[in-house]
């Protein structure tokens, strides 16, 4: 455990898939199922990997596509309920946090931060994933696409993450994966750390963040540099 700086009164956002938890395995597996109901050809692991992260739908849509098979409106809302009961069945059967997440996570608690997580997956599936993998209790709040005005690039949904906790926007900072996370922090008015693992079909040099780390373990150090330049009053950090 190290010992960080007082972080009373900042907020620290973070993302859910891609960020925290590595759950790629899963969501491919689910989505190679539904395929497979369908008489469709399975995807590969790393072809698929980065589709994942925008949302059942999106992937799906995706996926059906890179299967030779694009997907109709009309049939896509009864296949995203199937693939979120199959996704359910086994939510954390290969998906694991990120290294470093645990130790991140328990600094910063340490610290006196709170801790949201604002992600554009419903709010009912990250509150099973973070309890299935052992990260719920260092959280305020889950706050999902379904519990925003809108979804992230909206900066209403940072936004909303932040107050959910009763934080500052002026003391906060988003930590996520994708283009999405950086262009909701800055909606907010709100810096963002972006991580270079996670599932983002761009270079995440290019995707606007105020600072880009390749570990999570660097998340402290590049949330207390940001956290510095906030225009809020003088608290040591």
């Amino acid at each position: 455990m190290r010992k960080l700086h007082d972080l009373s009164g900042a907020t620290i956002a973070f993302d859910l898939d891609g960020t925290l938890v590595d759950t790629a395995p899963d969501l491919v597996g689910a989505l190679n199922t539904i395929l497979a109901e369908e008489a469709l050809p399975p995807l590969p692991f790393d072809e698929v990997r980065l589709m994942v992260g925008r949302g059942a739908r999106a992937l799906l849509e995706r996926g059906f596509a890179a299967a030779g098979s694009p997907l109709n409106a009309e049939h896509a809302p009864p296949l995203v309920e199937r693939f979120i009961a199959h996704y359910l069945t086994r939510i954390a059967q290969d998906s694991a946090p990120f290294p470093g997440v645990v130790e991140v996570l328990t600094d910063l608690k340490a610290a006196g931060a709170r801790l949201v997580v604002c992600t554009n997956k419903l709010t009912n599936l990250s509150d099973a994933l973070l309890e299935a993998v052992d990260l719920l209790s260092f959280f305020d709040a889950v706050v999902g696409a379904d519990l925003a005005p809108a979804a992230k690039p909206d900066g209403r949904h940072v936004a909303a993450a932040i107050a959910a906790v009763g934080g500052d926007p002026a003391r906060a900072v988003m930590v996520g994966d994708s283009v999405n996370d950086a262009l909701g922090a800055r909606n907010a008015g709100v810096p963002s750390v972006l991580v270079s693992f996670g599932y983002t079909e761009d270079p995440v040099e290019t995707l606007g963040a105020d600072a880009v780390i390749h570990s999570f373990l660097d998340v402290p150090e590049a949330c207390i540099a940001l956290l510095a330049s906030c225009p809020a009053p003088n608290t040591g950090l």
